[in-house]
């Protein structure tokens, strides 16, 4: 960790103190600490490694609120990501979330880098929480990595896709959870361009959805402005997706489906895909499995399809053993691999397995 992450994390453990001492406010550190031993083969390629964020994704984070009277709250969030596997080899930052807001009976506005909307379904409704070996085929698929593994579903459609799980400079609203289990949010990413016309990263999304008893559904929609004209480093993108669950007390059932538009130049691709999962508990553990598949309307059609099935020991509330292992397969070119750090081959199966303990705080 460098000295300004050092240097950071000092005046916020100070926040901490200070903020414990006074009636009206509060501020509390949290985290997740999540580490496996996971393999992963794609072909004659194979990889073992110490990996991270398999369970819950690993994070430090600091987060208060104050009660300014009247139905009037403020509170702040900062959260960053941990790699424990080699100690942040490249630094702290709150990239993961970073907003301040202002809330009352009428819901919360906030500011600054957050989540999007459109991730969420994804988060919330995958068994695997869109993590690991076993988070949805989509995932990879939408990814804006230059790992090779994560790039891209074909050799010859190449994607950016800035705003896939978080958007900075994002002004966002919250519906208040009181609306008898309806529940929603805009979000409005600003470009903060200074040529005029030239909209390059404005981000709008908005999800809306109902939760109450065992039903839990909720549809998505964002739509990216890449360049002009849009290119492949830079397309426009519009996503849809909608995702329900329900709890039939012996195990929960989930399912999403999804559908991007990719659009550059005078050429526009649709990838569409969906995810059925479940959840069973079974003594202090949980068994969970899925499967997702997502094609895209290039010529020979190229799919990934991936099973995916785990196996969660809970410890304690804070502590979980766990085990994954999932297979991916490729057609029409599509060439995914299960891992970020492994290429993917045209046309050829993957799979992989984590092994790993989960400890939060």
């Amino acid at each position: 960790m460098n000295l300004n992450s050092r240097a950071t994390l000092a005046t916020l453990a100070f926040i901490t103190a200070c903020g414990s001492a006074s009636a009206q406010s509060s501020v509390t550190l949290f985290g997740v600490l999540d580490t496996a031993v996971s393999h992963y083969s794609n072909g004659p390629t194979h990889q073992t490694v110490l990996s991270n964020s398999n369970l819950f994704n690993s994070r430090l984070g600091f987060r208060g609120s104050e009660d300014l009277g009247g139905g009037l709250s403020a509170s702040f969030w900062l959260e960053g990501a941990l790699t424990p596997d080699d100690g942040n080899a490249n630094g702290f930052n709150f990239m993961r979330r970073s907003t301040v807001s202002l809330g009352s009976a009428w819901g919360e506005l906030r500011l600054g880098r957050d989540f999007t909307p459109t991730f969420w379904n994804e988060a919330v409704f995958d068994p695997f929480g869109a993590v690991g070996v076993g988070a949805l085929v989509m995932s990879p698929a939408r990814s804006s990595s230059t790992a090779a593994g994560r790039a891209r579903w074909t050799s010859d459609f190449g994607a950016n896709n800035p705003a896939y799980i978080r958007a900075s400079n994002t002004v966002g609203y919250f519906l208040p959870p009181t609306l008898g289990g309806f529940y929603g949010q805009l979000q409005y990413a600003l470009d903060e361009q200074v040529t005029p016309g030239n909209d390059q990263g404005r981000f709008m999304s908005g999800r809306f959805g109902y939760a109450k008893g065992p039903l839990n559904a909720a549809l998505s929609i964002g739509k990216t402005t890449g360049s002009d004209p849009a290119s492949a480093a830079a397309p426009d993108i519009t996503t849809y997706n909608l995702g329900a669950s329900y709890d039939l007390g012996f195990a929960r059932l989930s399912g999403m489906y999804s559908r991007e538009k990719y659009e550059r130049a005078a050429v526009s691709n649709t990838g569409k895909g969906y995810m059925v999962g479940v959840n069973v508990p079974v003594g202090v553990g949980n068994i969970v499995a899925a499967y997702s598949r997502i094609e895209i309307d290039l010529p020979r059609t190229p799919t990934s399809d991936k099973m995916a099935v785990g196996y969660v020991h809970n410890l304690s509330k804070r502590t979980a053993l766990y085990a994954t292992y999932a297979r991916l397969g490729n057609k029409g070119d599509a060439l995914l691999s299960v891992a970020a750090s492994l290429p993917g081959r045209p046309n050829t199966s993957s799979s992989g397995y984590d092994l790993g303990i989960r400890h939060a705080f």
